[in-house]
């Protein structure tokens, strides 16, 4: 009786597996590409709609007067932070602005805001901001009469490290009114208050004005964290012992 079924081998063409191989890879990749993508700009959406509609766009006034500050700026074409990972603060302000280092006695300092986790950064008068915050010379050193002015770098929250001073204000626009920010400086620790939190753009230069009315701090950075299109201005008022 003849046979009815027979078995064949089935033949498998060179390269199958590397095909399925590379597909599978190709998803993958696809799929992390897809990852990185959402977890950079969900964070900029996220400031944008939910931290961003509680800070006053105003400009504050500042003590150099316009035409002053067009000539310096050559019409404003000198921009803040074109350098992401700029090392100098003379990248954020032109150079019209920056001040000679004076002959303080102490250049160096610490800063600390308890609910960043950031704890006894070191500030340093200067213009280096890789290795530390930097208090921008010629405005008063903490507590005087005057406004200090701390710069420090910020990048994606999700890199956010308090010891590292390339994210160290990442987390900045997360605080509030009545947030405490500890200045140690020369054996003696100061308390401010956080006051206010306004955004500011790019060739605005009215970070530096001051009021000679109390003690106060104000701190700067680049936001929406990651980016360069504007900078948030925190301020702060010396609380009274």
């Amino acid at each position: 009786m003849p046979t009815k079924y027979r078995y064949l081998k089935k033949y498998y063409p060179p390269f199958r597996n590397f095909k399925f191989a590379f597909r599978f890879f190709a998803v993958s990749f696809l799929f992390l590409g897809l990852v990185l993508i959402s977890n950079a700009v969900t964070p900029i959406f996220s400031y944008q709609l939910v931290l961003s509609p509680h800070f006053k766009k105003e400009e504050v006034v500042s003590p150099i007067g316009d035409k002053a500050i067009k000539d310096s700026l050559s019409i404003y074409s000198q921009v803040l932070g074109e350098d992401t990972w700029s090392a100098d603060i003379k990248n954020w302000f032109p150079e019209t602005f920056y001040p000679q280092l004076t002959n303080e006695t102490i250049d160096n300092y610490y800063l600390s805001i308890p609910k960043l986790k950031i704890i006894d950064a070191l500030v340093k008068v200067g213009v280096e901001l890789n290795k530390s915050l930097v208090h921008y010379p010629g405005t008063p050193h903490p507590g005087n009469v005057g406004n200090a002015v701390i710069f420090g770098h910020s990048v994606l929250p999700a890199f956010f490290n308090p010891k590292n001073y390339l994210t160290i204000f990442s987390t900045l626009p997360t605080v509030k009114k009545g947030d405490q920010i500890l200045i140690d400086y020369d054996g003696i620790r100061y308390t401010y208050s956080v006051e206010d939190l306004k955004e500011v753009p790019p060739n605005d230069p009215s970070v530096l004005a001051q009021e000679y009315d109390d003690s106060y701090l104000t701190l700067v950075t680049c936001v929406p964290p990651g980016t360069l299109l504007r900078r948030l201005i925190v301020t702060a008022r010396l609380l009274k012992q």
